[in-house]
């Protein structure tokens, strides 16, 4: 007895298992509800999906089996009800597909189907199971959404459309488009060939089975007698349905008429860009000429055509000439003096039209002596453009058609206009290019003459420059050796009346001392400083246009490069009371930058600076010293808050020229500004200067950073 029950039990246990494994692998929920007479609600079983499907906990649904009543969508309840009773009634299954909405507001689609059987307490028992169908029910809504758009694109069609079966019978058609108008008692039910001749029959019936074999869109064109004469028709195929196919069909009669003009006319462009492609890279006239006649009776398909030149003596003579070899050439025309009037004939038939277009020649009035001209050579139609230079008549490009006569297509006389528009321009080349020859020549000795003088003038140039570097420098130099042993002189003078105390001129070998002012000598010494400092500016200024100015360059930190010129300012800074801060900020960890300078140029950019903004304000003035990064470069800035200069004065801040005795800019200090530039440029780097009239004057400049030592 004890193994019977285990044999149950393991029995039990295992199909419960295998039950909850199917479960699992279900996008729904699988359920066993005992429904009591009292309408309470027992759960033996609930599956897993549950949480996915309805975002409830199971132990909530076993509470309170109602609680997934409350998740049916209110529109879709009263149905639910219905077939709810309706299963009760008569104890029989129950299908059902609606909405329920979950706690976190998701809509769903889900299929209820439900198994009632009654238990002989009364008891039903609710055997069930809810899928969610949400993708399926979205998939058939957005179908017949797509269904009904599709519908209405057809209709706004303006084509034909026939559903044909496989068999070539016409099943439907939308009998209004492409120009005409179907019933569908004409062709529903009939085959192709009842409707179409039997060539296009039976080539829409091969269309017709390429598609279904391919199940690919297939493309054919036909053409039919119509009330409006024939036009062209495109059908396009693709299959719709097993053994069907859809065809619509347009009317592509102005297009095809339209690629037709275009074929023609692209020919026309192509024949017109290649022969004046030719005409231009050619200055040899008569090659221009041939390949013209021979090019454009190509095209025209004509007999003949030739270029007939005007001369100054009422003569006519044929240039070149492309023509049949079944017809006479006009090269062979011996013009005599009776065609004197034909000649003036056609002269004045071309000035006149400026375009001469005949068909057939024996309909169109002509004098005796120019219908014989084209009996002499077979001429029944012809089509001639005059090329004018300017206003005058050069002569005329001529097309002949002697097998018959000839309608000139628009395409067809508007080539000859524009290829005559370009020999016009070509005769005009070629004779430019014969006067340009013999200008060449005379040209050529006028260079090589002026060039000889050039020469001399350039060494005569150098020989001066290298006397005025000779001078400058040997005047320079002395007056400097002069400066200089003044200063030495006045600054012992001024020194020994400092250590004496008192005004006594020191003159031991004079008998009469002159007695001079300490006030006097300090000026001296002001005056000769300034012209050592002018004389020291032209040397430099002469060495760095001469030749490229020598810098020696070191790796240096900027922050410790401008730390010891700010320290060797300080006497400059304390004579006129000036105040100077540093502010350095840059974007790398160190906030520090590494350069390549030389520190004694730099130095005298920075002094010339402030000398500048120094001497041009009141005591007191204060200076900021800003660096940033700048790319590869760094931008030092130096500001003042003392008065501001004008645009110009900032744009012509750095020249080199002769200042006038106004500005308060003194030659020797704008000597060294010129030099602040050139010592900017020899380090890679730029300088300028900018003014806000109440915020002073802002000097920068740039320098490359050094990338490798940083």
């Amino acid at each position: 007895m004890n193994e019977t029950v285990k044999a149950q039990s393991y029995s039990y246990i295992c199909k419960s298992s295998l039950l909850e494994k199917v479960a699992a692998s279900l996008p729904g929920v699988i359920f066993q509800v005992i429904q009591s007479i009292n309408n309470t609600y027992i759960v033996n079983y609930l599956s897993s999906g549950c949480q996915d499907l309805f975002e409830l906990e199971p132990e909530t649904i076993q509470a309170d089996f109602l609680v997934l009543r409350n998740l049916i969508y209110p529109q879709d309840i009263q149905t639910f009800t219905k077939l709810l009773l309706v299963s009760i009634n008569t104890i029989s299954p129950l299908g059902w597909e609606g909405r329920i909405v979950t706690p976190s507001n998701k809509l769903k689609w889900v299929q209820v189907t439900l198994h009632p059987e009654q238990q002989a307490n009364g008891d039903i028992l609710w055997e069930g199971l809810v899928m969610d169908v949400t993708t399926r029910k979205l998939a058939e809504e957005n179908l017949r959404a797509s269904e009904a758009r599709y519908k209405a694109i057809i209709n706004a069609i303006p084509d034909l459309i026939f559903r044909v079966s496989g068999s070539g019978e016409y099943i439907d058609v939308k009998g209004e488009g492409a120009n005409i108008s179907i019933s569908r008692e004409q062709i529903v039910g009939k085959k192709l060939w009842d409707v179409l001749p039997e060539d296009v029959a039976n080539s829409s019936y091969a269309a017709i089975c390429q598609t279904l074999t391919s199940r690919s869109v297939q493309t054919c064109e036909y053409r039919l007698p119509t009330p409006f004469g024939l036009r062209d028709y495109e059908a396009r195929l693709v299959v719709s349905g097993p053994e069907e196919i859809l065809a619509i069909v347009r009317d592509i009669t102005e297009r095809k008429q339209a690629e037709t003009h275009l074929h023609l006319t692209s020919l026309r462009n192509r024949l017109l860009a290649e022969t004046l492609g030719r005409i231009r890279r050619s200055l040899n006239l008569d090659d221009i000429l041939q390949t013209t006649v021979t090019e454009v009776r190509n095209f025209l398909q004509a007999d003949r055509v030739f270029i007939a030149l005007n001369n100054s003596k009422a003569q006519s003579k044929i240039l070149a000439e492309s023509v049949n070899a079944d017809y006479p050439s006009v090269l062979d025309w011996k013009q005599g003096c009776n065609d004197e009037s034909v000649f003036n004939e056609l002269k004045a038939l071309l000035l006149i039209n400026s375009v001469r277009v005949i068909e057939d020649v024996a309909q169109t009035p002509a004098s005796p002596s120019l219908k014989a001209l084209y009996q002499a050579f077979q001429t029944q139609a012809t089509l001639a453009v005059p090329i004018l230079l300017g206003n005058e008549l050069f002569g005329a490009l001529i097309a002949n058609q002697c097998s018959g006569p000839r309608y000139w297509q628009p395409v067809e006389i508007d080539l000859l206009q524009q290829i005559s528009e370009q020999l016009a321009i070509a005769i005009q080349q070629a004779k430019l290019y014969q006067e340009l020859a013999q200008l060449n020549l005379n040209l050529e000795a006028q260079v090589e003459e002026r060039t000889i003088q050039l020469q001399e003038k350039v060494q005569e140039i150098q020989e001066l420059n290298r006397i005025k570097d000779v001078v400058l420098h040997t005047v320079s130099h002395d007056l400097r050796t002069s400066v200089m042993g003044n200063l030495m002189v006045l600054n012992n003078l001024l020194q020994h009346k400092k250590h004496n105390k008192g005004d006594t001129p020191l003159t031991p070998n004079s008998l009469s001392p002159i007695p001079v002012n300490s006030s006097i000598l300090e000026r001296m010494i002001q005056g000769n400083e300034r012209q050592l400092g002018m004389i020291n500016s032209l040397l430099e200024i002469n060495s760095s246009d001469a030749k490229d100015m020598i810098i020696h360059l070191e790796v240096v930190c900027f922050n410790t490069l401008i730390a010891a010129i700010v320290q060797d300012s300080t006497s400059l800074l304390t004579r006129y009371q000036a105040r100077l801060n540093t502010y350095f900020h840059y974007s790398n960890r160190k906030n520090t930058a590494v350069v390549k300078a030389d520190q004694e140029l730099l130095r005298k950019v920075f002094v010339s600076l402030l000398t500048y903004s120094c001497q041009n304000n009141e005591p007191g003035l204060n200076f900021i010293i800003k660096a940033k990064m700048d790319g590869d470069k760094i931008r030092c800035i130096i500001q003042d808050d003392g008065v501001g200069i004008s645009k110009s004065e900032c744009d012509s801040f750095f020249d080199l020229h002769v200042r006038h005795p106004q500005n308060r800019l003194s030659t020797s200090l704008g000597l060294k500004l010129y030099m602040c530039r050139q010592i900017m440029k020899a380090h890679g780097g730029e300088i300028g200067v900018t003014s806000n009239r109440k915020h002073g004057v802002t000097y920068w400049f740039t320098l490359p950073l050094d990338i490798q030592h940083e």
